[in-house]
């Protein structure tokens, strides 16, 4: 045994182990992947660096192979995933699984060799079980094999086919039997997740779907392939993406200029944080490219994220108008495993300056010399991601753009509460444009009182319907708003008085009257309609409140006959073609009336845009969480924006049963700084952040799990006396407001001290009392979005 390096597993239990590199084998670096053996089987592995001893007691076990000749990935990159592997309190390993596509986290390959007749005694094809079991003299002569370029990493047939993707071709209702549940059990779960991996359908429903997703195909309700979202980002012309290009022709105004100044002041400073902090419509993505061209032409690398694959198409079609002389690539979720792999392996080994854009994936592709990254509408809460591991796409490039010496631009007409106050203290730069570019102005933005309204006027008010009314007569487009999808939320039993509730959720579920089925937006499981009351076996239900597709129903009502109502929300654009073809027809004018969830509110372009309606403004605005006013005045006020874009001036109606709520002053006159400041002195009281380092712990365990409470019990005993001695206040654990999900009793514990270190060294204690780690979890999100 020549060395000892540290290997960490990238699938469970992600731990780092120690292996020997033997004599017959390549030279290493951190970063390198191999493959190593593990238990009676074998696993892919990435070098984090060299062992100084071996652990005592233990067995060292040799390396079997590596996966490439040169390191996959470079210091940086590795420092980075040790880095965030540090912040969240999990294995590098963990880190590396979310970071790498899945292609690159497999031991399911084979070698190819290609031999001269010489050779002729060595096999064509080799396994990782082949070259553990091979002696020192195959493997001298599968080394001379691999280093002259001979023998080649092939990857698993049979796995690589398992990551075709199930796509729905049609929205429901679909022409299959009534009794064929597997089907439909199968259409369902693609009509509530999006487009799936084989593997992926495998894993979660068994193994049965292989087999009727090739019956669907036939059927040709379902197609097995290539995902389909990467043309989007083709489309050509204007309108394809919503409304004209605001990123090719322009002159800068003077207040771009002064803002391009600063930001090059900035990076010449040794780079870091910059806000740019502009109301919507002022030109934000003008700067974006200037700033881009100037990295670009000093041979640096840039990065652009988006909050969500619409817009990063939109974006990356900007980018490539402008940039032609430059490679540019896209990235994001819909793609498949296979180009996700191909693009990092083309990043890894190549050399800049390479543009990509993005979502908030994109943040861990290997660039080359990184010189600016750019974050488009950064309080976005997309950016956050909460399952699997909670992660802040905003925390990681500013450690990447730090240690590059480069650029973070951080964009928002409404910035995160936290991004302005570092801005205020001085801790980051901030650039400020005020007014829009061109003719359009900022619109009137007017709230509607509906408190004292009869119910028949409650979902649209006469002031509302009159002025919809004007606007599509006089030829022009109008946007409306409702936070919430589906027809109706909740299904109420007129015989009992019961409602309709998820069994594994205990929340209600929302009737979807296209797909005649209530679903739980929350676990996906759905039941046909119409069913009888699990109470009161009576079938005597009426549906209360309203979502977007009720709205999208009493607007075609209202509407002159002919006149063209979209619907942009989750449950429309399943197929992500089907978001671009909503968003096309309507920038081109195809149709006079958009509405929709928040999807309609991020960032798109519509000139012809002159009215803007929420419909519910209240939605949000006192859930039970310390963000909830922060939430709601963004939301508002970036749909605002998308009013009066073009030369004729915009309108906005906001419908509210509380209009003496403080914050309507704020949105009703755009006053940022004003929200701001009230929020502030608000958080500052309750020691809410930016005043204090918040950390949410995360309780669950199986609904019919005896001892359960007692569990809870347990750690919350840890949590408060650790914390004492820690000077943390803690706050719980008390049941989640969402108290079950998915099957699991839930608890939250709110943590709040002024010093991460220590919020870190008191969930490792609480971890490490779990009586019963199996059965109960326990997570920990630092500086959480939501406490829900």
């Amino acid at each position: 045994m020549a060395d000892l390096w540290q290997v960490t597993l990238v699938s469970p239990p992600y731990e780092a182990w120690t292996y020997g590199r033997p004599s017959h084998f390549p030279p290493l670096s951190p970063g390198q992947r191999v493959i190593i053996p593990f238990g009676k089987s074998h696993r892919a592995g990435i070098v984090v660096g060299p062992a100084e001893c071996a652990p005592k007691g233990v067995e060292i076990k040799n390396m079997i192979w590596p996966l490439e000749t040169e390191p996959l990935l470079d210091a940086d990159f590795v420092d980075m995933a040790v880095n965030l592997a540090r912040r969240q309190m999990v294995n590098v390993g963990r880190i590396l699984e979310i970071t790498l596509p899945r292609g690159l986290r497999t031991a399911a390959v084979s070698f190819a060799v290609d031999r001269h007749m010489t050779e002729r005694d060595l096999p064509g094809t080799v396994r990782p079980s082949d070259l553990a079991r091979a002696g020192d003299r195959d493997r001298a002569a599968f080394l001379r094999l691999w280093q002259d370029g001979r023998m080649r990493v092939r990857v698993n047939a049979q796995k690589e086919a398992e990551e075709r993707y199930v796509t729905l071709l049609s929205d429901p209702p679909w022409a299959v039997r009534p009794n064929a549940r597997r089907q439909l059990r199968l259409l369902e779960h693609l009509m509530e997740n999006g487009p799936q991996s084989l593997y992926s359908l495998r894993c979660t429903l068994g193994d049965w779907t292989g087999g009727v997703a090739v019956k669907l195909e036939s059927a040709g309700i379902v197609t097995l392939g290539e995902l389909t979202a990467d043309r989007l980002a083709e489309i050509d012309g204007a309108g394809s993406a919503g409304g004209n290009d605001p990123g090719c022709a322009y002159e800068l105004t003077g207040e771009q200029r002064t803002a391009l100044d600063e930001m090059t002041a900035t990076l010449e400073a040794g780079g870091g944080a910059h806000l740019v902090h502009g109301v919507t419509g002022s030109g934000k993505t003008v700067l974006y490219m200037e700033m881009a061209l100037r990295l670009l032409e000093q041979g640096r690398s840039v990065l652009f994220l988006a909050p969500e694959v619409a817009l990063a198409c939109q974006l990356y079609r900007t980018v490539a108008r402008r940039f032609p002389q430059f490679r540019t690539l896209f990235y994001h979720g819909y793609q498949s495993p296979k180009k996700r792999e191909g693009t990092f392996r083309e990043l890894a080994g190549g050399n800049g300056p390479v543009i990509v854009v993005g979502t908030r994936s994109a943040v861990f592709l290997p660039l080359p010399d990184l010189g600016l990254v750019v974050m488009d509408e950064e309080h976005d809460e997309s950016f956050k991601q909460e399952d699997r591991l909670a992660y802040h796409a905003k925390e990681v490039a500013w450690f990447r753009a730090a240690r590059a010496k480069g650029l973070l631009l951080l964009g928002s007409a409404t910035p995160d509460v936290k991004t302005f106050h570092a801005a205020a203290q001085g801790l980051i730069r901030v650039s400020t444009l005020r007014e829009r570019v061109g003719d359009s102005q900022l619109p009137d933005v007017e709230l509607v009182d509906i408190s004292t309204l009869e119910p028949k006027h409650k979902s649209l008010s006469p002031k509302v319907r009159e002025a919809i009314l004007e606007t599509v007569k006089g030829g022009e487009q109008v946007i409306v708003m409702l936070n919430r999808r589906g027809y109706a939320p909740i299904m109420y039993c007129l015989d009992c008085t019961e409602t309709v509730r998820c069994p594994d959720c205990e929340v209600g579920m929302t009737y979807h009257k296209g797909r005649e089925r209530l679903v739980c937006h929350y676990c996906g499981r759905s039941y046909a309609w119409p069913l009888t009351c699990r109470k009161c076996g009576g079938s005597n239900f009426v549906p209360m409140g309203e979502g977007t597709e009720q709205l999208e129903e009493v607007l075609e009502e209202l509407l002159p006959e002919g006149t063209g109502v979209l619907r942009l929300d989750r449950d429309a654009t399943r197929r992500q073609e089907r978001l671009e073809e909503i968003l096309g027809a309507f920038g081109r004018g195809e149709a006079q009336v958009l509405v929709g969830t928040q999807m309609i509110s991020k960032g798109h372009h519509f000139p012809g845009v002159t009215l803007v309606v929420v419909a519910d403004g209240d939605l949000g605005l006192n859930l039970p969480d310390y963000r909830s006013s922060e939430r709601t005045f963004q939301l508002l006020v970036q749909v605002a924006g998308r009013a009066g874009r073009g030369e004729d001036p915009g309108r906005v109606l906001i419908q509210t049963r509380n209009p003496n709520h403080p914050i309507w002053k704020e949105i009703l006159g755009g006053d940022y700084p004003g929200f701001f400041e009230r929020e502030v002195s608000r958080r500052t009281v309750f020691r809410y952040p930016p005043f204090s380092r918040m950390a949410l712990v995360r309780i669950s365990y199986p609904a019919d799990l005896e001892n359960g409470p007692a569990a809870v019990g347990i750690l919350g005993e840890v949590l408060r006396e650790q914390g004492r001695a820690l000077e943390i206040a803690v706050l719980g654990p008390a049941p989640a407001p969402l108290a079950m999900l998915r099957g699991r009793k839930r608890f939250n514990c709110l943590l709040k001290s002024d010093d991460w270190g220590k919020v870190r060294t008191l969930y490792a204690a609480m971890a490490r009392s779990n009586p019963d780690p199996r059965n109960v979890r326990t997570g920990l999100d630092l500086d959480p979005l939501s406490t829900l």
